[in-house]
């Protein structure tokens, strides 16, 4: 059973620690992070990225979601992590389980599983051939797709064109980032990297 305080450890909450700089004289550098203000974005100041102290046996590299918090962790270093808000599945349709990276694209394209066009043909079936990448498109700058025993589940770590969603338990089971924020975790996260959704 997912126990909050020991995902975090040390008696330090999830809630925003601000950058943890390396302590003068270290020779482990300070992580940097997205900080600038995204104009016209308004959601929590928790979820915007921050480091934070996590367990000690959180492998490196590792990604892990915490759904009920909208929170996403990567884990930068031994006891380190970068913390990022994001949107979930709605309450039927959350996503939990082990996986890993299996693809990564730049300006995805996306199409709506048959699935998703059975529960709202009126929003999805006019895409049922699918959308280019770009800026309209619904899975944003950059998109992580998971897979079990190399394949894929349909669930992706991705951009969105409606960040004010952070935060909050809207989508269809794909877990939704601010463009720039996932454009951050794109670049750290590697191919094969495991992934656990809680």
């Amino acid at each position: 059973m997912y126990d909050r305080r020991s995902f975090v450890g040390h008696g330090l909450s999830a809630l925003a620690l601000g950058a943890l700089a390396a302590p003068a004289g270290a020779a482990t550098p300070p992580i940097e992070i997205p900080s600038e203000p995204i104009p016209g974005l308004t959601i929590a100041p928790e979820f915007y990225p921050t480091v934070v102290r996590v367990r000690s046996d959180l492998e490196p590299g590792s990604i892990h979601v915490i759904s009920s918090e909208h929170f996403l962790y990567y884990i930068a270093r031994k006891r380190t992590a970068i913390r990022y808000g994001v949107a979930v599945g709605k309450a039927e349709l959350v996503f939990r389980g082990a996986c890993e990276v299996g693809r990564k694209v730049e300006w995805p394209s996306w199409k709506p599983t048959p699935e998703m066009i059975e529960r709202n043909p009126k929003a999805y079936a006019k895409y049922a051939d699918g959308m280019p990448g770009g800026p309209k498109n619904p899975l944003g700058a950059r998109a992580i797709y998971l897979y079990q025993n190399g394949r894929d589940t349909a669930i992706r770590i991705h951009g969105t064109t409606e960040p004010n969603s952070i935060g909050r338990s809207v989508s269809n089971g794909c877990l939704r980032m601010v463009n720039e924020h996932v454009m951050d975790l794109y670049e750290r996260v590697a191919l094969g990297a495991p992934v656990t959704v809680y």
